[in-house]
């Protein structure tokens, strides 16, 4: 098994339940491994450190095939292997993404489908691009059935 991290496999980074669902490719190239072992030195194991418990990657990269699948953006940064979903059990994601935003340089941060009260609802998004490190936060909701991003982190 391909280490990227002390605690993060590439196997991790990679896992995809659409995939295997539907009998998919989701191989990344040498180019995504690349964009993932940043994307897992630069934030995810500095987060796991801080908090000193695991980290649960709900989705990290995925084979434009597979993103398409399950709706991703076309421009989706998963697909080129700079993005992550995560979330830490017993951490609520509004507080994983405020301290992200608050300690680290990223691209975005995305606290996705969040509802107040409930600490465990929704996920976040993180995503690094060492040539575009913008610090963008929002948040996802659904209006109307579609999705909005609103600006800011906002819980």
């Amino acid at each position: 098994m391909t280490q990227l991290t002390a605690n993060f496999s590439l196997h991790e980074l990679t896992k995809s339940e659409t995939a295997l669902r539907l009998d998919m490719p989701n191989e990344p190239g040498p180019t995504e491994i690349a964009n993932l072992t940043m994307l897992a030195g630069e934030i995810l194991q500095p987060v796991r450190n801080h908090y000193g418990k695991g980290v649960k990657v709900n989705s990290g990269f995925r084979h434009p095939e597979v993103n398409a699948k399950v709706g991703g953006s076309k421009t989706s940064d998963h697909c080129l292997g700079m993005a992550a979903d995560i979330e830490i059990p017993g951490v609520p994601n509004h507080e994983l993404a405020d301290y992200i935003a608050k300690n680290y340089k990223f691209t975005q941060v995305i606290l996705e489908f969040y509802t107040q009260g409930i600490p465990d609802s929704g996920w976040v998004h993180v995503s690094y691009d060492p040539k575009n490190l913008k610090c963008q936060t929002l948040t996802a909701v659904k209006q109307d059935g579609k999705t909005v991003y609103l600006p800011g982190l906002q819980a």
